[in-house]
């Protein structure tokens, strides 16, 4: 018995050295990745070497992510870690809760009180320089606030409303709050935010689109004005890519499309390219297939509309923005979106030059609180 367990000891180990030895030559001859596809990230690519990075510690730390980001079979190895986690009854990973319904949902992390103070400060330095330019804010909440129920019992996520509260009593009173919590607390049970996705969903969009137009006095587009069409069923999104949970179900995206369309312009400024559609279809073979509104994210995007009324919209957004600005067309002549993150021009200066009379500020919660491009909304 003991030649036995001898003999599969001494298996096992050569196993175990053989498994090693493949991986460690498949490491060496597998060529780098420079961008995951189920992460929906770049990947860190080797790092230069050099004795000043050496000896600071940042070559070691660079080549440690380098080695973990180019790892053999990452993403196999991601799933069957998070497929043992919720086996084991684990529920969250890298700030992601898988909750009911399929539902993944991002904490949210409260900001300090300075820096919700110095982005208030921010909006009223370039409320200040453009005193004539109406403006509106439209802060939208995100799944974790609209969805608590459907969060683990354990889960601990920051207060939401809290926050866009504390936002909304801190701006001067001329700039109007469009507060969409409850619309869209309203529709909680219709599918306004995408399960495997940080965005909302058109629906949702659409929500918060008849909010604003309460609030700027416009005469919203009832939802039988659409073409309500499906333009993929196999979305898996951000907070799929990012939790590494898998076996979920794809969502859906939807494009409303007006049964009376009427032909615009949209121009992607610093890439010198002029589109007649808002929708970069061919963005749905990709992983991010949110990218098929307005072909994802850029600093500056004019558009020109076929509407005589000659007014003008200035949208200064993150994400969310780019599956709501379709339903403005009907009501603007020119509409011009800017990007922070992306934009390095004077924008006060650009609302002089265009005679921009309205101004759209629309983020999503995580986004306004975490991003620090809007602190510079002035400059």
């Amino acid at each position: 018995m003991d030649k036995y367990i001898k003999i599969t000891r001494n298996l096992l180990a050569l196993l175990l050295l053989l498994f090693i030895g493949a991986i460690a030559v498949l490491n060496l001859v597998a060529p780098d990745r420079t961008f995951s596809e189920s992460e929906n990230r770049m990947l860190e690519q080797l790092p230069h070497f050099s004795l000043k990075k050496l000896v600071s510690g940042t070559f070691t730390s660079d080549f440690e992510k380098y080695v973990s980001d180019q790892f053999v079979f990452r993403d196999v190895w991601i799933g069957a870690k998070t497929d043992t986690d919720r086996m084991m009854g684990k529920k969250e990973s890298n700030g992601i809760y898988i909750g009911k319904d399929g539902y993944l949902i991002q904490n949210f992390v409260p900001p300090t009180e300075r820096d919700v103070q110095e982005k208030v400060d921010a909006i009223h330095a370039f409320d200040q320089a453009t005193p004539g330019l109406n403006k509106y804010v439209m802060l939208v909440p995100t799944a974790a606030a609209l969805y608590i129920d459907k969060l683990p019992k354990y889960a601990i996520v920051g207060d939401e409303e809290i926050y866009l509260e504390k936002v909304r009593r801190l701006l001067h009173s001329n700039i109007r709050f469009v507060d969409v919590f409850p619309a869209l607390y309203a529709e909680r049970e219709q599918p306004i935010y995408y399960k495997t996705d940080h965005h909302w969903t058109t629906r949702g969009a659409y929500v918060a689109y008849l909010e604003l137009c309460k609030q700027m006095g416009l005469t919203p587009q009832k939802r039988q004005d659409f073409n309500i069409r499906q333009a993929t069923g196999e979305f898996y999104g951000s907070l799929y890519s990012k939790s590494g949970f898998r076996h979920l179900q794809p969502d859906s995206i939807e494009l409303y499309l007006p049964k009376d369309p009427e032909k615009y312009a949209v121009t992607y400024i610093d890439e010198g390219q002029t589109t007649d559609s808002l929708y970069a279809m061919e963005k749905l073979q990709l992983k991010d297939k949110y990218a098929v509104f307005l072909n994802g994210n850029h600093g500056l995007i004019q558009i020109r509309t076929a509407q005589p009324n000659g007014k003008k919209l200035l949208v200064v957004k993150d994400s969310y923005a780019n599956s709501f600005i379709p339903f403005l067309l009907k009501h603007f002549s020119e509409i011009d979106v800017v990007d922070l993150r992306y934009y390095e021009g004077d924008l006060a200066s650009f609302v002089d030059e265009h005679d921009i009379h309205d101004m759209l500020l629309l983020y999503n919660a995580n986004t306004f609180f975490e991003d620090p491009s809007i602190k510079y909304l002035s400059e």
